[in-house]
């Protein structure tokens, strides 16, 4: 009989994968495929302190206490529970190995429930990084289920299902079905309509520039700046003109030369957040797109001569720590690849005591897996994000760049012009890849002396007008959320996504707007439950949260708080909220079967048009997208359509009369080999081909 093995417990199946071949013959490693117990979706799934007054004396004095949660199996997680029963019950030993944070946590903690477990022997096994080294020394290591984490991760929970299922209701009744509200969701709504009402509300201001352009060997320009040695402000076309007519009177005189050296010192390898602004910067993700990449990348890729291995350490941390061991690695490579002057060795410091200091900082799990010596064995998209992390982390161990400035003090009578130029003199951390937006020898003056007399070749006066706030990005949302204290990193990605499903918020380009709906639901959430959008009040609940973790405090306590004051509110709003007529979007057409206008409405499954005499007619039709392209079997239109597993497709508008289909999206061009459609292909070589499967033509 073959001896029993050590059971090993993870989130993912490719984890699960990955962290087999590391272990061995003598580990079974399987995967709960995320979270196995939840709280039901169906009711609020929590004991609130109502139900236990209202309830009789025998219930009072079963064992629930005010805010348990009333966890259950999620909804088709059943094979899965049985299968890990089945294999936990033939196993000599059990580890539960999710990820290094609360939530992960939390599902080790639900696992030992299920399988019968004492969470205070030591069965919880946490890595940073998914390396044959660290899982190895891990399972070395086993340690108690944290309850202080899990605590935490139970009162996120909890506080979150509170907002969400007791507000989201209120919302249905009084604006329409469908709507939601969340603690960290709702603020960050408010926040984006904030500064929409404050671009709407901006009333812009016209102002002047002069600009004088010299030439000494080369060009280079000079602003005005001061009269007679005060700033200066030119409000409009009259006031620039005098100052224009004044300047070619007079003579242009060098009045000082200031040279410094300066250094610009590396920036502390990415935190979840910071990575999730450089991607969206850099590389035009989205947040959610930046967590799906970072997570393969974390969970492990097929590298020739190595096998499957995590590339990067955890991707969920406000740290900017390393360990001893990556500054070493580091070091090392530094010095191999770069000399002994490239070598700067930084410490970074985290600008509050963090609770998810306990992971490191996103780095490389290997350093010398240099991203263009890979690059065939990653997806486009992981060998830019991984890219990204590489060079950030080399060049925080790198030495600062050193650059040269010069700032130049030009006078014209009594006004003052400023001319400056800078130049990288040891280009230090960038040599890992990394550029200065703006620097370089190019912005360097020629050589002037005090006294000097400048001949202008030309002179500039450009009117401009003060520019309202930017709107947000997905990178700039994160990172004022971020400075806000609200919500944590590893939320940003579904707070954004959340957002534009429930049609708050859509993107303009990579511009975060408010729809109209968003506006009514900040202005309704604003004047009933002003605590829940409170920037300072939910950064306050952060710090709450993360006491639990840090400082021991008792979970529910925190939840009894927050629900005194949420209860009061609700009352207040279902009396006061007076319930608002939805917008309604005509199509322009009638019903076919009762004659009444068709409009666009929506559900928790989308949109589509229906019939406004509902519910006497229930007429509905789904909505089609054009593409622009006319069906060369019957001169309809091509539209987009969904198969019934999701998948998109291409087909005539007349059907059923006319069946013509194309699976990849046609382009209206013909081939030039057997007059077919011409189809959009997605391969690397291939960008177009002919939709005839007996024909071969490609572009």
């Amino acid at each position: 009989m073959a001896a029993a093995k050590t059971l090993v417990i993870v989130e993912s199946p490719s984890k699960a994968k990955t962290i087999g071949k590391f272990l061995g013959s003598r580990y079974k490693v399987v995967a709960s495929v995320g979270h196995v117990r939840d709280l039901p979706k169906s009711k609020l799934g929590i004991v609130l302190p109502e139900d236990l007054e209202n309830n009789s004396e025998t219930d009072k004095t079963a064992d629930r206490e005010a805010f348990d949660p009333q966890y259950i199996n999620i909804r088709g997680k059943g094979d899965v529970i049985k299968e890990l029963k089945k294999e936990a019950k033939k196993a000599s030993k059990i580890y539960l190995a999710t990820d290094p944070d609360r939530e992960g946590e939390a599902i080790s903690w639900h696992l030992a429930y299920l399988l019968g477990i004492d969470e205070n022997t030591p069965c919880r096994v946490v890595f940073n990084e998914i390396t044959a080294k660290t899982v190895k020394e891990a399972v070395k290591n086993p340690r108690p289920i944290d309850l202080n984490l899990v605590d935490a991760q139970q009162a996120r929970r909890v506080l979150d299902r509170l907002v969400g299922y007791l507000i989201s209701p209120l919302l249905w009744r009084k604006i329409s079905r469908g709507l939601s509200a969340g603690r960290v969701q709702s603020a960050a709504l408010k926040i984006i309509c904030d500064r929409e009402k404050e671009i709407q509300a901006f009333v812009p201001e016209e102002f002047w520039t002069i600009e004088t352009v010299f030439k000494k060997g080369r060009k280079f320009s000079a602003k005005l700046a001061t009269r007679k040695g005060e700033k200066i402000s030119l409000k409009n076309k009259e006031e620039s003109d005098a100052v224009l007519a004044e300047l070619e009177k007079g003579s242009y005189t060098v009045g000082s030369v200031e040279e410094k050296d300066r250094i610009r010192k590396p920036a502390p390898p990415y935190t979840t957040s910071s990575m999730q602004q450089d991607a969206a910067n850099k590389l035009n993700f989205s947040t959610r797109k930046t967590m799906m990449v970072a997570q393969q990348l974390y969970e492990g890729v097929e590298i020739k001569g190595m096998g499957t291995i995590g590339l990067v350490s955890y991707i969920r941390t406000d740290s900017v720590r390393i360990s001893g061991e990556a500054r070493g690695a580091a070091k090392a490579f530094i010095l191999d690849n770069f000399g002994e002057e490239y070598y700067g060795g930084s410490f970074f410091a985290n600008r509050k005591k963090d609770v998810q200091d306990a992971h490191e900082a996103i780095r490389p799990s290997n350093v010398t897996l240099v991203p263009d010596d890979i690059k065939g064995q990653l997806s486009k998209d992981q060998y830019n994000l991984y890219k990204l992390i590489w060079q950030r982390f080399v060049a925080s161990q790198m030495a600062p760049a050193k650059m040269k400035t010069v700032s130049v003090g030009i006078s014209n009578g009594e006004y003052g012009f400023k001319a400056t130029g800078s130049k990288i003199i040891f280009d230090g951390f960038l040599k890992a890849g990394l550029s200065f937006k703006g620097d370089g020898d190019d912005k360097w003056l020629p050589e002037l002396a005090v006294g000097e007399q400048l001949e202008p070749v030309d002179i500039k006066a450009e009117q401009n007008f003060t520019q309202p706030p930017a709107r947000f990005t997905e990178a700039s949302l994160v990172k004022d959320l971020e400075e806000k204290e609200i919500g944590r990193p590893s939320t940003y990605a579904p707070i954004v996504a959340t957002l534009i499903d429930r049609k708050y918020i859509k993107k303009e380009k990579k511009n975060l707007v408010p729809t109209n709906l968003g506006f009514t639901v900040t202005d309704m959430m604003s004047e009933y439950f002003k605590e829940i959008v409170d920037v300072g009040f939910t950064a306050r609940m952060e710090e709450g949260l993360d006491d639990i973790e840090t400082k021991n405090i008792r979970w529910k306590k925190i939840i009894e708080d927050y629900y005194g004051t949420l209860r009061d509110e609700l009352e207040h709003a279902n009396e006061a909220i007076p319930k608002l007529e939805p917008e309604v979007e005509l199509t322009g057409e009638k019903c076919p079967e009762c004659g009444r206008d068709l409009a666009v409405k929506r559900s928790r499954f989308g949109t589509f048009i229906g019939c406004t005499g509902y519910p006497e007619c229930k007429f509905t039709k789904s909505i089609v997208k054009t593409i622009d392209v006319k069906c060369p079997a019957c001169g309809g239109d091509i539209v987009i359509k969904r198969g019934k597993k999701g998948k998109v497709f291409y087909g005539c508008s007349n059907y059923p009369a006319c069946n013509q289909v194309y699976w990849d999206r046609p382009t209206g061009k013909k081939c030039p080999e057997c007059g077919s459609m011409l189809v959009e292909k997605k391969g690397k070589n291939t960008k177009m081909a002919c939709s005839n499967k007996e024909c071969n033509y490609k572009e």
